[in-house]
């Protein structure tokens, strides 16, 4: 009898994957697939004739001057493509087009607000309700008829549903369950950050997970002198969630509470601040959880949701989740229970100054793989002469002179207060809080079980100081006793052949890198600089440039990404990353890209740059 029930779970759980299987043309979602692998099995774009890609066509998202609402005044766009369809959104338009020419097939003009300038989600329909198109307009989640672009009635009220709280990432979808994150912004006191589910048919709710635990609720005793109430933060403000369908458990990953470098107003860990919780995916009831940093005092978010990879560990076959955020870390963990495959160690940190402050006497290392991004600084690590020149590294060691040096402990290291003397004391955090693994996670070969990410070392540096004077933070009558003071740019001028001069970093390069993971050992398969700086001379350039974003990966062996400030989108060889062929797409491609098939046969990789979409092919 038991052999027989076990027998018939796996079956439906077979026939479940069949089910959802992608068409291989197909990227009908922003990660690709619930487990975020941004994997595409198409091959006819391949090593041998990538060099060959040519631009097929392009899309201007709004008119000439139009800015976008999103970060940096930039489009972070990526389209899905869909039974032969592109759907896309543009601020203020939902639009369907042909992948193969750019042609309209639809569009959808909103009334009032604006569209996630991220992307929009699909939904199939059933025997009562056709295909949607279901996309987030601040506190408003949509759903058109995928078919004809026009309002579905049959969701929420007359096609809207007011989430109350709103959120700008992309509506993650697992079969008739739609997943959304929360927009906070980053206020003392504000609304809550909680994860939300709604029905895909209905648009009812389904389910609210409460972020900042209750009195009463797991994880309450985590904020002491009562910091939980009316807490902001706590948010899953990257742009989707991942989902084990098969296992019913939907990931949820967490940024730190507000505010960001302040935390004497809420003592304790406070969770779910910086965790990643494994919740039951049709009722959001807790299962798991993991925070990658106690008591925030760093912006030390997670962006992005957690990548689905099984692995094998000494000969086991274990269902993982591979979590990366803000500090440069990578958590491998055993799905279904949260365990770290490879350990994770609590660690002592420094401890700092600031009166009334709440310090966590330890932090969580992951003992594999090693930081993937800088994560301290010594004088030792100021940028030579042969790294830029001469009188850069002279300006650099002049600018940590001029403050005594910059105070950096390791890993976790805070800041400081400002001191009393003429020249403040300077304190420095490695990554900053846009550095490390930022929202554009990675992209997964599950066959491999390596993972492939981008991160970069942008510091911040600065102190902590009294807001007594200025009234700093004050909302709702609140005023916190301390703050960040101005930043201090951890940069000095370089100045170029032609006598140009622009700001370059102090620290040795690289500033950014494209690194290889293999999950089963949680060692580094490669690490290579990822972008230029054009700055420099041709034999200095490689020095990897930051940005935001994320690759796309193909079952050619191609690794697609944009990610830098050097406009440039590229190509590399997934087994040696070295690089094949780039691309100057004039503005910073800071999005995920994608690749898929149209209807004429041909393969299609396409990335937003800035204000346009452009989409490339072979001859």
């Amino acid at each position: 009898m038991m052999r027989s029930t076990l027998t018939l779970i796996l079956a439906a759980v077979v026939a479940l994957g069949q089910a959802n299987k992608i068409p291989p043309g197909d990227w009908p979602m922003y990660t690709h697939d619930l487990a975020a692998t941004r994997f595409s099995p198409l091959t006819q774009i391949n090593a041998g004739n990538v060099s060959k890609l040519q631009e097929a066509w392009s899309l201007r998202l709004q008119p000439q001057g139009y800015r976008f609402g999103s970060a940096g005044g930039v489009s972070e766009l990526t389209p899905i493509v869909v039974n032969g369809i592109m759907y896309i959104s543009a601020e203020t338009r939902v639009l369907a087009l042909d992948p193969a020419t750019g042609k309209e097939i639809w569009s959808y003009e909103l009334t009032q607000g604006k569209a996630s300038t991220r992307g929009v989600a699909y939904w199939p329909g059933d025997r009562q309700n056709p295909p949607r198109i279901i996309f987030t307009a601040e506190q408003n989640l949509i759903a058109l008829n995928a078919t004809t672009g026009k309002i579905d009635p049959g969701f929420g009220r007359e096609g809207i549903v007011d989430m109350v709280v709103p959120y700008n990432g992309v509506p993650t979808i697992a079969r008739n369950v739609v997943m959304v994150g929360a927009s906070t912004g980053e206020p003392v006191l504000g609304a809550p950050g909680n994860t939300r589910a709604y029905d895909a048919r209905t648009g009812g709710k389904l389910w609210e997970f409460q972020s900042v635990p209750r009195p009463g609720e797991l994880g309450h005793d985590t904020w002491l002198n009562d910091g939980w109430k009316d807490r902001s933060g706590v948010n899953t403000w990257g742009w989707y969630e991942t989902v084990d369908e098969a296992r019913g458990i939907a990931f949820l990953p967490f940024g730190g509470p507000s505010t960001n470098y302040y935390g004497g107003d809420r003592p304790g860990a406070n969770l779910f601040g910086n965790s990643v919780v494994a919740v039951d995916m049709n009722t959001g009831k807790y299962k798991w959880h993991v925070q990658t940093v106690h008591h925030d005092l760093w912006d030390s978010d997670l962006p992005p949701a957690p990548g689905l990879v099984d692995i094998t560990v000494n000969g086991k076959r274990i269902p993982a989740a591979v979590q990366v955020g803000k500090t440069g870390w990578m958590f491998i963990l055993d799905r279904t229970t949260g365990k770290p495959v490879f350990g994770v160690e609590e660690r002592p940190v420094p401890k700092g100054d600031v009166p009334g402050e709440w310090y966590s006497p330890t932090q969580p290392f992951p003992l594999k793989p090693p930081a993937l991004a800088r994560v301290s600084m010594k004088k030792e690590d100021l940028v030579q002469p042969e790294d830029t020149s001469p009188e850069h590294a002279q300006a650099c060691q002049a600018l940590w002179d001029k403050y005594g040096g910059f105070y950096n402990e390791g890993p976790f290291s805070p800041f400081l207060m400002r001191g009393n003397g003429p020249t403040p004391r300077v304190s420095i955090q490695f990554p900053g809080g846009s550095g490390g693994a930022s929202w554009g996670g990675f992209a997964t070969d599950t066959k491999t079980g390596v993972v492939y990410i981008q991160t970069h070392d942008l510091p911040l540096a600065g102190w902590m100081e009294s807001t007594a004077d200025n009234n700093k933070k004050k909302q709702k009558g609140i005023v916190l006793a301390y703050d960040r003071g101005p930043g201090i740019p951890f940069t000095a001028p370089y100045k170029d052949a032609n006598g140009k001069t622009t700001n370059l970093p102090c620290f040795q390069p690289p500033w950014a890198r494209l690194t290889a993971v293999n999950t089963n050992t949680g060692e580094i398969v490669w690490q290579v600089p990822l972008g230029i700086n054009e700055a420099l001379p041709a034999a200095k350039q490689h020095t990897g440039n930051s940005g935001s974003g994320g690759p796309a990966l193909t079952a050619s062996g191609l690794l697609f990404i944009g990610c830098t400030f050097d406009h440039r989108f590229r190509a590399f060889d997934a087994k040696t990353g070295r690089e094949l062929w780039a691309t100057d797409v004039q503005k910073n491609a800071n999005a995920v890209p994608i690749s898929y098939q149209a209807k004429n046969g041909k393969q299609y990789v396409a990335i937003t740059a800035t204000d346009t979409l452009r989409v490339f092919a072979l001859p």
